[in-house]
């Protein structure tokens, strides 16, 4: 674990941070599209354009506060909040349009809310743990498991959309396993960073 800086509020008027703020702010647009599709549940190539923008801000945002030393207290919080209300609002509104089981989505939800009631723990610490790789693969697969939900030419492929959202649980309930194994032990293991 390391020290990281107390939050400032000019660090909002980051670039990268705005850019984090406005994937936040457009997620609801994605849910919208998602919803607005139920007759063809979910698929739409609207919805897989909007995934992949909002998917592009998460990686651009990283690059302009790492290429401009720009990186924040603000954008380690504001981030993975993010990542976490585009991916589990769109999970959960492509579970209302039956395009997914609830049973992946609600471990993938379980996941994502103990870490980060186990971050936010720590952070009053005044503590930050890094992310590892399995961390960034398992938004990555997340985002592919969306994105195969939403692809309309794969509307009728059912073992497609299953295989990709069960893979995403898989690397999902790694990941916070091996996060929360790296807190208890107070470091991050050299080999997976």
């Amino acid at each position: 674990m390391s020290q990281v800086e107390a939050y400032s509020w000019a660090d909002l008027r980051l670039t990268a941070n705005l850019i984090t703020l406005g994937r936040i702010l457009l997620s609801p647009v994605l849910f919208v599209l998602i919803l607005a599709a139920s007759d063809s549940a979910g698929t739409s190539w609207a919805v897989v354009a909007m995934g992949w923008v909002l998917g592009a801000s998460d990686y651009y945002d990283g690059w302009v506060a790492r290429s401009s030393g720009s990186e924040s207290r603000w954008g380690a919080f504001l981030d993975p909040l993010a990542d976490k209300v585009m991916i589990l609002g769109a999970c959960w509104c492509f579970v209302a349009v039956n395009r997914l089981f609830w049973v992946p989505v609600l471990i993938i939800t379980v996941r994502e809310l103990l870490v980060s009631a186990v971050r936010t723990r720590w952070a009053r610490d005044g503590l930050s743990l890094p992310a590892r790789q399995s961390a960034k693969l398992k938004t990555f697969m997340q985002g592919g498991a969306l994105t195969v939900a939403a692809l309309p030419s794969l509307e009728n492929v059912d073992w497609a959309v299953s295989l990709a959202i069960w893979s995403a649980v898989a690397i999902t309930v790694y990941s916070g396993w091996r996060y929360l194994a790296d807190g208890r032990a107070g470091a991050i293991a050299p080999a997976d960073q």
